[in-house]
């Protein structure tokens, strides 16, 4: 009976030229995979039976290689371990690194960022246990472009029950991460009538380029101590505008929360037939010195597009996110969905759905709100001692008001800046970054940030964030201090460093 490659344990693929004799050609063809790293360090090889029949060789060829390879010490071969490739080999030249190839700074405060270390991994293996033994063989196969049902079912009541939501299942849909459903937003808003979308100035820069790319004109909104100027949106300039996006729970980078008179103001605009407002509530559930503040979807249902994510709540690398859509917008965004990657992982799905169901994410995410809380509080006391209270930063009292724009004013101790006005620190009653707002005096933004970078803190500028890239006359500078990266033992050396930086 004839054997088959397919029936060998380990599958290798050389190519011996037979100009070089049989044995000469399998040590050329197995030198020359080694040194360009086709085979890797310690890659076991098949023996030397498997080989010969997949290859056509004899044993005693396969055999005679081998140990030429061994004696050359290209190969090790253990009794009882088989025959793997040595640990020392010629290496190629290392590849030139690339401009994206960024190395990890030392103490790492970028925004946007959670503590990964958190996630719930045992939560998480036990919910997989209980999906693995139930579901059924269809979850391998593909899968619904709106989402798993469990999943969509699951977070219909949980966004009604913690962000105040207002959705049936039927109006969710599950996406490969929050890019992906602003995306397909985007896409949907400009093949219409109105094919601009309006997005806070200033506002993430990332995100009005996926706008762009998905083929809608961005047009700036402008943000205040308020929040973004949606009073202005009924004007002239806004009148092509078919969607807004705004930030309203934390807005990003300001950190201030929507004005009442301007989420009345963006309801009314979107009711008036303005537009669809797309919510984005990137961290929505840390808050922490008050309730959170209640979703705007819940004032207007049928123009909001509600975008939620677990990003910031478990981890970016899971890529779920989800848009909760007034009815008439959810064929369209399915159809979008259907042709950018048919559907989102199914399995994932089904186990974040177990996660909310059993009341475990509801844990993870209370612990996390604690853990950042006294990040937030740790940051605050070291750049304003003085705004907070001598227990407050392990204490779950409400913290003052004060906190939601303190002066570096240090107690007893000299100001950041000596001969200047005070920086100040705004936007901290809620989610995972602060904005340090720099004195109109100096020194400037590039300056601090050259100085951080002196220290290994990475942090962001303001700049970056505004539309125009050009220097305004009277925009503020300012820094984005993310506290959500550093892991527990390292978030106080990274302090340490941050304040240094922005005393040199």
């Amino acid at each position: 009976m004839p054997k088959y490659w397919a029936t060998f344990g380990l599958d290798l693929h050389v190519e011996v030229d037979p100009a070089s004799g049989r044995r000469a050609g399998l040590e050329h063809a197995l030198r020359d995979a080694i040194r360009d790293g086709r085979l890797a360090p310690r890659t076991l090889l098949p023996s030397t039976r498997a080989l010969a029949a997949e290859t056509g060789l004899s044993r005693n060829t396969v055999s005679a290689a081998y140990d030429q390879l061994v004696a050359e010490g290209y190969l090790t071969a253990r009794r009882g371990s088989g025959t793997s490739v040595a640990d020392v080999t010629a290496t190629p030249a290392e590849a030139p690194r690339s401009r994206g190839d960024a190395v990890a700074p030392r103490h790492d405060l970028r925004p946007g960022r959670p503590d990964v270390t958190t996630f719930p991994s045992a939560a998480w293996m036990r919910s997989t246990r209980r999906v693995l033994g139930t579901a059924s063989p269809s979850v391998y196969g593909y899968g619904d472009p709106r989402g798993a049902p469990e999943l969509r079912a699951a977070l219909a009541a949980h966004l009604g029950r913690t962000r105040g939501v207002l959705a049936t299942a039927d109006q969710i849909v599950v996406t490969s991460g929050a890019v992906q459903a602003l995306s397909l937003l985007a896409r949907v808003v400009g093949a219409g009538p109105k094919p601009e979308v309006a997005m806070e100035d200033p506002g993430l820069r990332f995100h009005r380029e996926v706008v762009r790319r998905a083929g809608a004109r961005v047009l700036p909104l402008p943000v205040d101590g308020r929040g973004a100027r949606t009073d202005l949106l009924g004007g002239d300039a806004y009148a092509e505008a078919g969607a807004v996006v705004v930030t309203p729970a934390h807005q990003y980078p300001s950190g201030v929360t929507l004005h009442p008179s301007r989420r009345h103001a963006l309801a009314d605009w979107a009711r008036g037939g303005g537009g669809l407002v797309v919510e984005d509530d990137y961290d929505g559930e840390f808050r922490y010195d008050r309730q959170p503040v209640g979703a705007l979807q819940g004032m207007a249902p049928e123009h909001v597009a509600y975008l939620g994510t677990a990003s910031k709540t478990l981890g970016p690398g899971l890529r779920l996110a989800w848009l909760v859509l007034p009815r008439h917008l959810v064929g369209p965004v399915v159809d979008a969905k259907r042709h950018a990657d048919h559907h989102t992982e199914s399995l994932g799905q089904l186990v974040l759905a177990d996660l909310i169901t059993s009341h475990a994410y509801d844990r993870h995410v209370r612990a996390c709100r604690l853990r950042y809380r006294r990040r937030r509080d740790l940051l605050v006391s070291r750049l304003a001692p003085a705004a907070v209270q001598d227990a407050a930063p392990l204490a779950l009292q409400a913290v003052p008001s004060a906190l939601q724009a303190v002066p570096l004013a240090l107690q007893g101790m000299a100001p950041v800046f000596e001969g200047s006005a005070p920086v100040a620190v705004q936007g901290v009653a809620a989610g995972l970054h602060a904005m340090v707002t720099l004195p109109p005096g100096g020194p400037d933004e590039a300056a601090v940030l050259a100085a951080c970078a002196a220290r290994g803190v990475a942090v962001q500028g303001l700049a970056g964030h505004w539309h125009a890239p050009d220097d305004a006359p009277g925009r503020p500078q300012g820094l984005i201090v993310g506290y959500g990266t550093p892991t527990e033992a390292a978030y106080p050396a990274a302090l340490d460093a941050l304040v240094a930086a922005l005393r040199a």
